[in-house]
């Protein structure tokens, strides 16, 4: 049985699965149960990017907003009919979190008659099985996958399957839909499904498609890898004309967008968390008129995608303006002002000033001023004994950095000269060892006998063995100094005492 909590944890990234595990808790505080689901849990299987994550929890959706507001999450569209919530969690994360529902459709196009409904209803009413599939992130059944349909299967065969017969004649949008995964995944319609799609097309259903999905649509092509192939797809399968009647492919701006991933790829070598999709919109309608980018905007469900999309150039014109000026007139200036950028601006500003100054500082910031940060510690810190440990060091290195950008450090001789007065005093020295008469006075006194157990030491107890010395005085070929002798008046006064007692102590000698 596969491990699929595994799966989830090593597939996502580190911003992803800290996702995952706030809006696991949240659920968890309000009593629901939460499922990750649809295309994450296909991405997951098939190995490919995690473009998103959908949850979907038994119960009220809308009653979690309060609490992912206070998390920082940014909230970018609701769907009151549908119980959902369109979010940007922190690290850019794309999310939906919706209610489980079951649907029914009166007519084709038309919105469905909603109900809350379990999570295996919501399953049933999706569109391709490789989407039907659900994880639980529930206590007692947390790694559980939900897979009614065997979408797994169809994931290992590179199959697209309806779930029923009437999946395009209810929903229309399961065409652009088919077409979208397809083109993605190079996967396959299934035998009957192709069959149901060419009688879908013949039959002209996708004229009943509704103004929300289209808007949907729109804003997916954004996050494809190639979205500019995939507007030539639709326009050669005849989609392109549904979601704006004056779109084509020759009203996309190719050359900035090759500059645009280009520019992406590199940010995100960095490290660089960014949601390039506004910007992608931005330029595959470039040369479309404003009335139909303003009526293509008003579709959309994302209102936080649009506000982006409609802000970048005024944001970029900005950040043109503070990077030409004086602001930015040293490269460390012009460093502290990139660094609280947001990425989205810089990725849009690199690929549209027309600046050369501008440009070439963008570039070291992606290069060159990154190199010289490399370059820390700086070796005369490991001379100095500047370390991390120091609590000055952070400091101390962002200015050592700053003036190195600015060419302030060309020398050994300046950089000692600024490091000096932030290192730590030289740790005191060792005392010196003793030499001349002290040493040797030290060396005659002898070591305290021990006594042995039960027995007074006394004058006949054993010296014990004296340590060899490793001092100077020590080690020098001298021989070491005898006991010094008792003196000669108390010599004599000991042995007139001795012989006084041994008079009084003997018999009296017989004559």
């Amino acid at each position: 049985m596969a491990d699929y909590i595994y799966m989830m944890e090593s597939r996502l990234t580190p911003d992803q699965q800290r996702a995952v595990a706030l809006v696991q808790e949240l659920a968890r505080s309000q009593e629901m149960n939460v499922y990750l689901t649809g295309g994450a849990i296909r991405d997951i299987i098939s190995g490919f990017p995690i473009r998103d994550l959908d949850f979907t929890v038994q119960g009220n959706a809308l009653k979690l907003q309060r609490e992912l507001e206070k998390a920082g999450v940014i909230l970018q569209g609701i769907d009151q009919n549908l119980r959902s919530m369109y979010l940007l969690l922190p690290g850019n994360v794309r999310s939906e979190i919706a209610m489980a529902r079951s649907e029914r459709y009166d007519k084709p196009g038309r919105p469905p008659e909603i109900a809350s409904g379990t999570i295996i209803e919501d399953l049933r009413r999706r569109d391709f099985t490789i989407n039907a599939m659900a994880l639980s992130l529930n206590p007692g059944s947390r790694g559980l996958l939900l897979d009614p349909f065997n979408g797994v299967a169809d994931v290992e065969a590179k199959l697209i399957r309806v779930l029923h017969n009437y999946a395009f004649y209810e929903d229309p949008s399961r065409l652009i839909r088919a077409t979208r995964f397809a083109n993605r995944f190079h996967f396959t319609l299934e035998e009957r499904t192709l069959a149901r799609f060419e009688a879908a097309r013949e039959g002209n259903y996708i004229e009943n498609i509704s103004d929300r999905a289209v808007g949907y649509e729109i804003e997916q092509i954004a996050y494809e890898d190639d979205p500019l192939h995939l507007l030539r797809v639709y326009e050669k399968e005849g989609w392109l004309k549904l979601l704006n009647p004056h779109w084509s492919s020759a009203k996309a701006d190719s050359a900035s967008l090759a500059q645009l991933f280009k520019t992406r790829q590199q940010m995100q070598n960095l490290g660089y968390a960014l949601d390039a999709a506004p910007a992608v919109m931005y330029f595959l309608t470039r040369r479309l008129g404003d009335r139909d980018v303003a009526a293509m905007q008003r579709l959309m469900p994302r209102k936080g995608f649009v506000e982006s999309w409609r802000k970048l150039e005024d944001d970029a014109k900005e950040l043109d303006r503070r990077l030409s000026g004086k602001e930015a007139a040293t490269p460390s200036l012009a460093w502290k002002l990139l660094s609280q950028a947001r990425p989205e601006t810089i990725l849009f500003l690199e690929t549209t000033t027309r600046h050369q100054a501008v440009a070439q500082k963008i570039r070291n910031f992606f290069t060159k001023w990154r190199q010289v940060k490399d370059k820390l510690p700086l070796p005369e810190m490991t001379e100095l004994h500047i370390t991390t440990d120091l609590p000055v060091y952070p400091k101390l290195a962002e200015d050592a950095f700053y003036l190195l950008l600015d060419g302030k450090l060309r020398s050994r001789t300046e950089t000692l000269k600024f490091l000096k007065p932030f290192a730590p005093p030289p740790a005191p020295a060792p005392p010196p060892p003793k030499r001349g008469r002290a040493a040797k006075a030290a060396e005659a006194v002898p070591a305290p006998a021990t006594a042995k157990k039960g027995k007074a030491a006394g004058p006949l107890a054993a010296k014990p063995v004296e340590p060899k010395q490793h001092s100077p005085a020590a080690a020098s070929p001298k021989k070491v100094a005898a006991k010094p002798a008792t003196k000669p008046a108390q010599t004599a006064k000991a042995a007139h005492a001795q012989g006084k007692k041994k008079s009084k102590s003997s018999p009296p000698r017989k004559k």
